[in-house]
């Protein structure tokens, strides 16, 4: 058995593999679709064949991994390896036994995480946290997630902290994917925004993000439409980006009066593509409601880009866990 490992980020919309060192060095990269139906066997199957498609890249086969860590959205059980409630996937309503069924397959241990807290804690080790003790992700992308690291140790809670994108951030407010009101994602997350912007133009808004998806072949407003509807100068699609940024600022903002934490670190799809540009306007909002605004937390980009999720689920595998 090598040293090496792998790393899955299961997403809303891709699957992304990596074959790393434990140090991060990439030796093999894959990616694949979400599928957009079915249910969550045939998530697993896609996920596999990804992380095949990876081992291949590195030349080993993937039942000679350390092991392989991923990390899923939903509730996940990292002691089992069941995910819960995915509700980002097709038909994940209950529970399914993500990392059994992934280890059967493909002959190695298999450790899952929650998504958004694995990419934090690849960010505190190998990428934009790495100068920090503590720290905040906000990974803004299909919904809006978050992980939290204190004093240099994740923290998860009892099992679901770091929730920031169901902060709620206006009461009574708009209604979330995940049913209630108010949520900070149900302003901010990528699904919310492309639900928001259909009824719009079905309300007679004049835009034109719709026509840029479907020359790009895409069945959804990904991050990459959102950017080039933003370059052509979209009205609706810059209003849409500014009304998000305006919401996580508050969120955030609740987030580091409770935790005061020395860093928040942007990541996800959109956070990404729109980090950098939208970052100061970030930070002034967030100041707007800050306890104590006269030592701000450090407002940083997330630096593995679009391979941190795989890299921080790589993590997981560790040799007193494998």
């Amino acid at each position: 058995m090598s040293d090496l490992r792998g790393g899955i980020d299961l997403g809303g919309t891709k699957i992304q593999t990596v074959v790393v060192e434990a140090d991060g060095t990439l030796h093999g990269e894959a990616r694949q679709p979400t599928p957009t139906s079915g249910g969550p066997a045939d998530v697993a199957h896609a996920i596999e064949e990804a992380l095949r498609e990876a081992a291949s890249a590195a030349g080993v086969k993937p039942e000679e991994l350390a092991g392989i860590g991923v990390g899923s959205p939903g509730d996940v059980d990292g002691a089992s390896g069941v995910v819960s409630g995915a509700r980002n996937l097709p038909g994940w309503e209950g529970s399914f036994p993500l990392g059994e069924t992934l280890s059967r397959a493909l002959g190695t241990p298999v450790k899952v995480g929650n998504d958004v807290q694995v990419a934090v804690e690849g960010e505190f080790e190998h990428g934009a946290g790495r100068q920090h003790s503590s720290l905040l992700g906000v990974w803004w992308g299909t919904g809006v997630g978050g992980g939290i690291v204190l004093d240099g140790k994740p923290w998860l809670g009892r099992g679901a902290a770091g929730e920031i994108g169901h902060m709620v951030v206006k009461r009574g407010g708009a209604r979330c994917p995940c049913g209630r009101r108010g949520c900070m994602e149900a302003y901010a997350g990528r699904a919310a925004m492309e639900a928001r912007a259909r009824r719009e133009q079905h309300e007679g808004v004049e835009t034109e993000i719709f026509a840029i998806m479907e020359k790009r072949g895409k069945d959804r407003l990904t991050s990459s439409v959102w950017e080039h509807a933003l370059r052509e100068g979209d009205a609706l699609t810059e209003s849409l980006l500014r009304r998000a940024i305006r919401y996580l600022g508050t969120g955030i903002a609740s987030a580091v009066n409770l935790l005061d934490v020395e860093a928040v670190v942007i990541g996800g799809g959109l956070g990404a593509r729109f980090g950098d540009r939208f970052m100061d306007e970030l930070a002034q909002e967030m100041h707007k409601h800050l306890f104590v605004d006269d030592n701000p937390p450090a407002m940083q980009v997330a630096e593995l880009g679009d391979l941190g999720g795989a890299i921080g689920a790589s993590l997981l595998i560790r040799p007193e866990v494998v």
